[in-house]
């Protein structure tokens, strides 16, 4: 086990290299050296291993089932139908358990062995697209709302994302000469890094962007947030947010969620500018002694708002302007054929969105979801030119841009493939997040994406029981107290602590902008569905028109929420 800190590995890894190459080459082990597990989280990748069957393989002496992850950087997470194809014959080449849509908007690849490792690059590169950053201690894949209710105006926004998202990449070769064999030039493994310096960023850094009135990408929970201000059809510019995070630590009060404050106003030539200087500021004032404290909510409590906000300006050149006025409704997935509300010169296209349970796309006894998108994306490529397949940020999918003569060919593969479960799901179905847990990551304390659909149907059952099944609950499931699913902004959710056992979160609304608490903690699934089952009958009873699951616990003093800063006070130099 490497003895070397974060931050040695990062400065003595000659711009991510490392000894990666000599660790593929082993053919001892399917693991590789323990320093190139944290310079490997920058291509892209994290080297787990199967604990269903760790044990069994201790016991037989032999090392564990080791295999990777790799993860796509897709800002916005739209890629068009060959690439789609592509990605599909990645996944049943190289992979297990098909493709997963991240709540980042990003593909994972599980499964995926050693000697495998170099060709499945390979082959995501081939497809026009990359892994770079997609992990580690730099900006990750750039969340774009996917919602497809303004055409022209996600166009704006995914141009102006993208553009970020390259501006922060590493400069460093390293990924092109170990994955795609390009050859090594004078100064290989001492580029300058003028964004990111020689150890990077202290914590990952995540970006969204979202467009009101939809609050898909749940941009209080990112490091930094623009929100896109739309008048008359134009992306006129965006209120920026800094500070969220989802991750923390069970038992440390020194770590917990925040949402992200509201600082000011940007236009589109502004967005690289302030980006990169609330990326530099957190690069020279984060936390590099303590990674539980290194993100940049603790950099911003740490040092205050006022005086972080003072620092991104004096390094943007600019003063932000006071913030716009905007209003989120909600911050899930509009599902089923939407028409663009923006349509010119006759194009009449829409869009259909489709519920991908966590996010998970394979063939399996009960759903072809690999098989029936396959057959999707093989007619867009061959006759829907324009049109594009979007992730969401919560991990659905948008077949965007259908031309209006082939809507009727994609509502009959749709209906062959068992695509349409959206239809008949329950809100709470529609509405569910959760991320991989066990058996592959690391870092899972409980079950999270294989237990959802098990805990949906007996919350289903409960709300059936007081007559409010069609109540759009937002339930989230966490196997860890990391966030990946975004858990502290669940209406109802579950964070794991050990197997079988969760912390019981309530009280987040269904926009995105407040946080749950703590309900009851440690506690295993019969006494979360007594904890739930009064306040579902009460809720049935007493509820306003309209009103939130969330909304109703905190109005009844059910739930009190976490001090934390009001919107209106975000938002109360808004124009």
């Amino acid at each position: 086990m490497s003895t070397h800190s974060v931050e040695d590995i990062k400065n003595n890894g000659a711009r991510l290299r490392g000894t990666l190459l000599e660790s593929l080459a082993n053919p001892v082990t399917g693991a590789i050296r323990d320093d190139d597990q944290t310079l490997i989280k920058y291509h892209g990748s994290y080297q787990q291993d199967d604990r269903d069957i760790r044990d069994e393989r201790r016991l037989q002496k032999l090392e564990p089932a080791y295999s990777f992850m790799i993860r796509t950087r897709t800002p916005g997470g739209v890629v068009a139908p060959a690439q789609w194809l592509k990605l599909d014959a990645i996944a049943t080449t190289y992979a297990e358990r098909g493709l997963r849509i991240t709540t980042r908007q990003a593909f994972q690849f599980h499964g995926v062995i050693k000697t495998d490792l170099k060709p499945t690059m390979q082959a995501i590169n081939a497809a026009l697209i990359d892994t770079l950053a997609a992990c580690g201690d730099v900006n990750r894949n750039v969340a774009v709302a996917a919602n497809p209710l303004q055409s022209r105006a996600h166009a704006a926004v995914h141009s102006h994302a993208a553009a970020l998202s390259e501006h922060l990449l590493p400069n460093t070769r390293a990924y092109y000469e170990i994955w795609l064999d390009e050859e090594r030039v004078a100064g290989s493994g001492s580029e300058d890094e003028p964004i990111y310096g020689a150890t990077y960023l202290p914590r990952k850094f995540k970006i969204g962007f979202a467009i009101p009135p939809y609050n898909d990408v749940d941009v209080f929970a990112q490091d930094l947030g623009y929100i896109a201000i739309v008048e008359n059809d134009e992306v006129v510019g965006y209120n920026v947010t800094i500070g969220g995070g989802m991750g923390a630590t069970h038992g440390d009060p020194e770590t917990y969620p925040r949402l992200g404050d509201v600082i000011g106003f940007v236009t589109p030539e502004q967005v690289i500018a302030i980006g990169e200087a609330v990326v530099t500021a957190q690069r020279d004032f984060g936390n590099r002694a303590m990674r539980k404290r290194a993100r940049l909510k603790y950099t911003i409590d740490d040092r205050g708002l006022d005086w972080f906000k003072a620092e991104v300006e004096r390094r943007a050149g600019f003063p932000l302007s006071p913030a716009r006025r905007f209003d989120f409704v909600h911050n899930g997935d509009r599902f089923g054929w939407i028409q663009s509300d923006d349509d010119t010169g006759g194009d009449r296209r829409a869009h259909l969105t489709l519920r991908i349970p966590a996010g998970r796309i394979w063939d399996r006894d009960d759903r072809s979801d690999l098989s029936g998108l396959r057959e999707i994306a093989r007619l867009l490529d061959d006759e829907g030119e324009g049109a594009e397949f979007r992730l969401t940020p919560n991990q659905n999918l948008v077949i965007a841009g259908v031309p209006a003569g082939l809507r009727e060919r994609v509502d009959a593969l749709v209906a062959r493939y068992g695509l349409d479960g959206h239809g008949t799901a329950s809100p709470l179905h529609r509405n569910a997040l959760a991320c991989v847990a066990l058996p592959t990551c690391g870092l899972a304390m409980a079950e999270a994406e294989r237990y959802l659909p098990e805990l949906v149907g007996k919350i289903e059952s409960l709300l059936d029981s007081h007559g409010i099944g069609d109540a759009p609950i937002h339930l989230r499931i966490s196997g860890c107290p990391n966030g990946c699913s975004r858990p502290y902004l669940g209406e109802i959710a579950l964070v794991g602590k050990a197997p079988g056992r969760y912390n019981l979160m309530l009280g987040a609304d269904h926009r995105g902008q407040r946080l749950n608490t703590l309900h009851r903690e440690n506690i295993a699934e019969p006494e979360i569905l007594t904890a739930l089952d009064p306040l579902f009958a009460r809720y049935a009873t007493e509820r306003e028109d309209d009103e939130g699951f969330g909304d109703f616990l905190v109005r009844s003093a059910i739930v009190t929420p976490r001090p934390t800063i009001p919107l209106q006070l975000r938002t109360e130099n808004a124009t």
